[in-house]
């Protein structure tokens, strides 16, 4: 199995972490978004939509982050444990439900504060305006609060007492705006002791080697600004941030 990945990306992080936490064997293919390897026509051809992460299993491939997940569970369902994605019909639904709520809710909030952070002053060659990033932070702090809220309530975890894939999308999306520079730990206790459960569950290494390139975020604006392709990612990301 060939899974396709950069680990500045949240999605791809997931799925790294998972695949090796539960000994799930593969190749990782390096695509380089800071220099628009996405864009490549070879990796048109096994994404149209042109992102990752992507996997290919044989001759089957699939893309989305919560698909493959869940296609990786349910391939290796006699070898990885079941608290990951249950098969109980009410704890699986609820793993479902954080994973439908956070793409358009936590996902979208802290990608946008990173994205505003890290990429608006090198796309747009100009700083962000102070309202545009307070409006993003508002929204960031709004999903933190559901999410510690409505889904970790009082629980160690958000189905309950194991760690599940829900718990997973939501770290790796939580440490997205930490790599822009901004605390979201910060006064949350109850947020951070549920990093250090699911660090734990993770193993410490595991966690940072995944998290190690967004916490240099300094190296990949370098990078970037280095890149003699840039002029061409320019046009994609000021349409994003128009």
């Amino acid at each position: 199995m060939e899974l396709y990945l950069d680990l500045h990306s949240q999605p791809c992080r997931s799925v790294f972490m998972f695949a090796r936490a539960t000994g799930i064997p593969f190749e990782f293919k390096h695509v380089d978004l800071s220099k628009g390897q996405q864009f490549s026509e070879d990796f048109g051809k096994m994404n149209f939509v042109r992102k990752v992460p992507v996997m290919k299993d044989g001759s089957f491939i699939l893309t989305e982050s919560t698909a493959i997940l869940k296609y990786l569970v349910q391939k290796h369902s006699s070898t990885v444990a079941d608290h990951w994605f249950p098969a109980d019909l009410q704890q699986r639904a609820r793993v479902n439900e954080y994973l439908s709520w956070q793409h358009m809710n936590l996902r979208a909030h802290g990608s946008k504060v990173f994205l505003l952070r890290v990429l608006f002053p090198i796309m747009m060659d100009a700083e962000v305006p102070k309202d545009k990033m307070d409006a993003a932070k508002e929204d960031l702090n709004q999903s933190l609060k559901v999410l510690e809220e409505k889904f970790l309530q009082n629980k160690p975890f958000i189905l309950g007492d194991k760690i599940s894939l829900a718990d997973l999308v939501a770290i790796v999306e939580i440490m997205q705006p930490v790599g822009a520079g901004v605390d979201v730990f910060a006064g949350r206790p109850k947020l951070t002791a549920w990093r250090e459960r699911v660090k734990k569950e993770f193993g410490e290494t595991l966690f940072d080697e995944a998290h190690e390139l967004i916490l240099k975020m300094d190296s990949l604006a370098q990078e970037m600004k280095n890149n003699s392709e840039l002029e061409l990612l320019k046009p994609k990301f000021r349409k994003l941030f128009s």
